[in-house]
């Protein structure tokens, strides 16, 4: 049987971790050195998207400190992200989970950046928008079990 949306969120514990997240974007050419610093870091939450134009990395606001001068031509965003875990496993074929999310955040009027991991999803909301993220979001899941 196929997990809903729904159900999922239903299930799903919404978890944050307390760090305060940088997004970080490299030029395509650092590679090597953001992989190594993932790498390094070895522990949760970081992240690391690379596409033909650059490279972009979450890393945890103690971890930017520590890695800067090894991140050759980064530039931030000069704000602090806060994480949201749903945590719980969520199905390999669930259609319109984040479409349910995303929505509710926009309509609250909060930015997110949406980072998907094989069974779990998780967000990276503003830090000064992160009490309203969870409470809309608990809302939200208030709204399932009814």
């Amino acid at each position: 049987m196929t997990q809903t949306a729904q159900e999922a969120l239903k299930k799903a514990v919404l978890y944050s971790d307390g760090e305060r997240y940088a997004l970080i974007k490299l030029p395509a050419p650092a590679i090597t050195a953001a992989a190594a610093i993932i790498a390094e870091i070895g522990e949760p939450f970081a992240a690391i998207l690379i596409d033909k134009d650059e490279v972009s990395l979450v890393l945890s606001a103690g971890d930017l400190e520590d890695y800067a001068k090894r991140l050759p031509g980064h530039e931030t965003t000069g704000r602090f992200y806060r994480l949201i875990t749903f945590d719980g496993e969520l199905s390999p074929d669930l259609v319109g989970f984040m479409a349910l999310i995303a929505k509710t955040l926009a309509d609250a009027g909060i930015w997110i950046l949406p980072l998907g991991a094989y069974t779990r999803d998780h967000l990276l909301v503003p830090e000064d928008k992160f009490d309203a993220a969870l409470a809309a979001l608990e809302q939200l899941k208030q709204s399932m079990t009814r």
